[in-house]
């Protein structure tokens, strides 16, 4: 039999989810070193609907073990696997955390959804939720779940702003209204700015506990 461990004593658990194109395999690229810089010990689970294009870009890349990295196929709309149904996506945070005790956080990367995706109390302990400029200023007032009930809410691509004709302090004055004061960071994962607020925010929030 399998043993279980009780998660809520081993690694911290950290959602990350947004539509498709945000950059959440772009910002796990750039958490991961920073992890490392850090000494935490890091792993990640990635969802995808039929593939595991996700794990083996982060397998390929030469950041982390690819040992310690696996995926899940949901097979299905990419909510159902971390919030309706989040058994596989447990079972390998689990299976992560018993190869490698010293783990401190498991990056769970959501397949690509849409402003209603949010993550499940039983599979995370905090969640983050990425959008990204191109997408328009306006995203913040549409108000979607995953906007408004993340953890911490990471607008990626700002660099993109004069492009697409986006009024950046518009955008963030909005989300921190419609969050409530809950934290927003703006990124540019390209190009790694921002992703050193992202991982202090983590640490006061999640990898002190």
């Amino acid at each position: 039999m399998t043993e279980r461990i009780d998660l809520h004593q081993s690694a911290a658990r950290i959602g990350i989810g947004g539509p498709v194109g945000s950059g959440k395999t772009a910002l796990v690229e750039r958490l991961i070193p920073a992890f490392h810089d850090a000494d935490y010990e890091v792993a990640v689970v990635t969802n995808d609907l039929v593939t595991r294009e996700d794990a083996e870009r982060l397998k390929r890349g030469g950041l982390i073990d690819p040992a310690r990295v696996m995926a899940v196929e949901t097979g299905a709309c990419p909510h159902t696997a971390i919030r309706e149904d989040p058994t596989l996506n447990i079972q390998s945070v689990e299976e992560l955390c018993l190869l490698y005790p010293g783990l401190a956080a498991v990056l769970l990367e959501s397949g690509g959804d849409n402003l209603a995706s949010t993550f499940s109390l039983e599979l995370v302990d905090y969640w983050m939720f990425v959008i990204d400029v191109a997408g328009g200023d306006d995203i913040p007032r549409k108000k979607g779940p995953g906007v408004i009930k993340s953890d911490l809410l990471v607008i990626n691509k700002v660099d993109l702003a004069p492009h697409v004709g986006v009024d950046l302090d518009r955008m963030r004055a909005d989300a921190e209204d419609v969050r409530g004061g809950r934290p927003v960071i703006m990124t540019n994962c390209l190009k790694g700015e921002g992703v050193g607020e992202v991982l202090e925010q983590l640490r006061r929030d999640v990898l002190f506990h």
